[in-house]
């Protein structure tokens, strides 16, 4: 048996402090997948030491776009667990020297990358598969009255997104409060 240390690949981004990670072990046989999401030890050695406290998912179908959200405390740690989407990173932290910018990264089943998202930054999703679970850790309880939303088509961002015309929710479409 092999006696190789496990190491995280983490690598920067276009925005301040966001990061994309690999998980540590994605393995794949005849028998299908093995992946390893999250290893406490592994993410504080490669310098991720956020306290994981909450893990949600949500479950979409195609051209479904949730978000932009985000509050200002809160980190995330976002995954595909299945089916692929389109996510779209918004900096709106005042004290970051990418305040306004925004990056994109498609997410997988397969190419099984993570995005570290730090709090003061929204995220948005688009599902391009025929259905995708979105997986998410974060460091907080989730606090609905804390969180703010951009629209998605917001003209100050000139966001790409790779649908014209999305399935959105009420609250995405900015009809309510």
């Amino acid at each position: 048996m092999s006696s190789a240390k496990i190491v995280l690949e983490v690598a920067g981004t276009a925005l301040h402090k966001v990061k994309l990670i690999r998980p540590p072990t994605n393995f794949e046989d005849f028998r299908g997948s093995y992946v390893e999401l999250y290893n406490r030890s592994l993410y504080r050695e490669a310098g991720i030491a956020c306290d994981f406290i909450q893990d949600d998912i949500s479950t979409s179908s195609r051209h479904v776009l949730r978000g932009i959200h985000g509050d200002a405390k809160t980190w995330k740690l976002v995954s595909c667990l299945h089916g692929n989407f389109y996510l779209v990173v918004l900096d709106l932290d005042e004290d970051s020297p990418t305040c306004g910018k925004w990056t994109s990264f498609t997410l997988s089943d397969r190419n099984r990358l993570q995005v570290l998202i730090p709090p003061k930054h929204g995220n948005g999703h688009l599902v391009m598969s025929e259905t995708a679970i979105f997986h998410y850790k974060q460091t907080t309880d989730y606090d609905r009255a804390s969180q703010f939303t951009v629209l998605w088509d917001d003209p100050r961002y000139q966001i790409f997104w790779p649908a014209t015309n999305p399935i959105l929710s009420p609250r995405d479409r900015g009809t309510t409060p």
